[in-house]
């Protein structure tokens, strides 16, 4: 029996929430806040299942397998989707503008590999196989990667120690996302930017296929951002929002900002 407990939202911290049955499978409760729209999983395992049993290496394979490619409605938008550039590329250069080619921390950050030199590498990875990867990567780079959930691990840096934060694909994963991004703001300095890219749950893609779009992953996904409730838990942690992926965003399965220290600008 898996260990699983109700949790508030993580945005506004009500516990008034609505079920969405059609997205929740088996045991997995998928609810919407009824204060602040959020859609997230009221019961998710604790961090010590997703270390080994439902580690995201394990759940993207199984998730890949069941999905078949349902990340498109068909050929017209696999084709409108290359045109506007949401195949995956490479943003190392991105991340070198945005982040002055300084310390970067990549939350979630698997194998270690996203942050490359002249950027010195550090990392949080919650994945006991892939942080052993991730930090001798990183030790080779100058930095290291810390092995724990990331929103403990986060208030183990010091304050404004990176120019730079990634959290590619992770923050759907979070359970403590106030947290995580309150450790965020405390950690990056007041000219830096923190990279945010989560699975869009206000896409014309989930609202056609349902619940096989390919957001979806039990229980490893735990929050369902629309760039409204997004950009809401940001601005409660201290953040304003870019919207980097505007034209794309509403074909798009992902939605991609930088967060910036609001007043900072």
């Amino acid at each position: 029996m898996l260990d699983t407990s109700p949790r508030p939202c993580p945005c506004c911290t009500a516990t008034d929430a609505e079920p969405w049955d059609r997205y929740s499978p088996d045991d997995w409760q998928v609810v919407r806040c009824i204060t602040c729209d959020m859609t997230y999983l009221r019961n998710p395992v604790a961090y010590e299942a997703l270390e080994e049993d439902f580690a995201w290496e394990k759940t993207y394979e199984a998730k890949k397998d069941v999905s078949k490619g349902s990340t498109a409605l068909s050929p017209g938008i696999r084709s409108l989707r290359k045109k506007l550039g949401l195949t995956h590329r490479d943003k190392h250069d991105m991340y070198r503008t945005w982040f002055n080619d300084g310390h970067v921390l990549d939350i979630g950050c698997g194998l270690g590999a996203r942050v490359r030199p002249p950027m010195t590498p550090y990392g949080i990875e919650l994945s006991k196989a892939l942080h052993a990867h991730a930090d001798a990567y990183m030790r080779s780079h100058g930095g290291f990667c810390a092995h724990g959930a990331g929103a403990e691990a986060i208030w183990e840096f010091d304050e404004r120690q990176f120019d730079g934060i990634i959290m590619n694909s992770y923050l759907e994963h979070e359970t403590e996302a106030m947290a995580v991004l309150k450790g965020a703001h405390r950690a990056l300095k007041n000219d830096g930017a923190v990279y945010v890219r989560v699975p869009n749950f206000g896409s014309l893609n989930r609202r056609v296929i349902g619940a096989n779009w390919c957001g979806f992953r039990y229980p490893d996904h735990v929050n369902y951002f629309t760039l409204a409730t997004l950009t809401d838990i940001a601005r409660r942690a201290g953040f304003t929002t870019q919207l980097v992926n505007r034209i794309a965003l509403p074909v798009d399965d992902n939605i991609t900002v930088l967060l910036h220290k609001a007043g900072t600008q």
